[in-house]
């Protein structure tokens, strides 16, 4: 399925060659994220992955490196997330070596101009301002600062506005000597692509400077009773989060997690999906999603509704949390669920870029990586007990968790509401 080769400098190179594919995606993660950061540096990761398309010496400005591929019809594109940071590149297979040849030039020689930095800045608080406005995206934010409070488990990867404007270039270099070394890089190879191809990625990655990153910040963080966080914002919706603290990927648990997790509100079918939408009308958006994360994880259901109806969403939800941990579910529920699961990854992991990410954030940041046939046989495995079980442990008051975005709303109110 894959070969890993381990250069000199650390550094990983996975190779992950696809019958029946014409295209070719790179991609390199580094185990780098806004869990990493400090209160004072909070933000640089994200602002570190822009900095990379504004110039190396070879392509001087963004229009160069965009140019390289646009020009082959080429797709680019880099994500921050807590726990590492990602760039790529999907091309045409023939292209495989101009594609490695601009994420590498990224990687190891972009300038980091002051010039530069100054006009990102303003990039990026116009992209803070877009998620705020964007109350379905930024409940995710919310949620997670409710569960994790003031440490960087609960920061938003995009930083504050006044991290953003203060950073200067010897802030970006620093954070590159620490974050951007050779055994926190995995750079994975799909699709088509030849070992020339190999041979010529191997050869640019040699050169990254060896040597380990910094260590993530662990979640410490107890809990125990309910927790409410509101954010007043005009919005004709409400939207909230409602949901538990729940496991991180490498606890025995995360896998029938994800199960409950469907089961719950995973699928236009699920409980949830037609207790709150379908039969009281109450809302459009319903989702129900496990996040899992080294040392943490959780559970919870987004929804978008009116603001006269937010209590009636909540009772519902709250019953069919309650009734999940008290009833077992049956036989064709349970394998309806993970049918689910098996045919959403089937579907995912066919294109060459969905399958690197697979592969590389497991190698990353998992103690094992599993192939679809083994992660398969996880997800067989979770019987009707396991369900029960884990709904059991996760779905208690000293877990749950409430974010809300909207206006007008008082937690008093919705206290009364949140009882196991």
């Amino acid at each position: 399925m894959y070969k890993k080769n381990i250069l000199k400098n650390g550094v990983r190179i996975v190779t992950m060659p696809m019958a029946g594919t014409k295209t070719f995606t790179i991609l390199v993660m580094v185990k780098t994220g806004s869990r990493h950061e400090t209160k004072q540096n909070n933000g640089i990761s994200h602002f570190v992955e822009h900095m990379f398309f504004k110039g190396t010496y070879k392509r001087p400005d963004t229009l160069a490196i965009s140019s390289a591929l646009d020009k082959i019809g080429g797709e680019f594109n880099a994500f921050t997330s807590k726990e590492y940071t990602g760039y790529y590149a999907k091309v045409d297979g023939s292209f495989a070596h101009v594609a490695a040849d601009v994420i590498g030039d990224m990687m190891l020689n972009s300038k980091f101009e002051t010039r530069e930095i100054e006009r990102e800045r303003g990039v990026i608080i116009e992209e803070m301002n877009m998620y705020e406005n964007n109350p379905l995206i930024h409940i995710d934010d919310l949620f997670e600062e409710c569960l994790y409070g003031d440490n960087p488990a609960g920061w938003d990867t995009i930083g504050t506005k006044h991290n953003v404007s203060m950073f200067k270039r010897a802030d970006f270099i620093k954070y590159l000597k620490y974050s951007y070394r050779g055994d926190n890089v995995v750079v994975g190879l799909a699709g088509n692509f030849s070992q020339a191809d190999v041979a010529w990625i191997e050869k640019i990655f040699a050169k990254m400077p060896a040597g380990n990153g910094r260590a993530g910040y662990k979640n410490n963080t107890l809990q125990l009773s309910p927790k409410i966080k509101i954010k007043k914002q005009k919005t004709q919706q409400v939207n909230l989060s409602l949901g538990f603290r729940a496991y991180s990927y490498h606890h025995d648990d995360f896998y029938v997690a994800k199960v409950l997790g469907v089961i719950l509100g995973g699928s236009m079918s699920s409980r949830l999906f037609i207790s709150v939408r379908e039969r009281k009308g109450l809302a459009y958006q319903v989702h129900t999603q496990v996040e899992g994360y080294a040392d943490s994880g959780y559970l919870t259901t987004n929804i978008g509704t009116s603001p006269d109806k937010i209590y009636e969403a909540i009772k519902t939800t709250m019953r069919e949390y309650r009734n999940i941990t008290k009833n077992k579910v049956n036989a064709d529920e349970l394998k309806k669920a993970k049918d689910y699961i098996k045919g959403k990854t089937v579907i995912q992991l066919e294109s060459s870029d969905n399958f690197n990410v697979w592969i590389l954030k497991q190698e990353l940041l998992h103690e094992q990586v599993l192939s679809i046939e083994q992660f398969f046989k996880k997800i067989d495995s979770v019987d009707i007990t396991d369900i029960k079980r884990v709904a059991s442990d996760i779905i208690s008051s000293n877990n749950l968790n409430l974010a809300v975005i909207g206006y007008n709303i008082k937690a008093d109110n919705l206290k009364p509401y949140l009882k196991i």
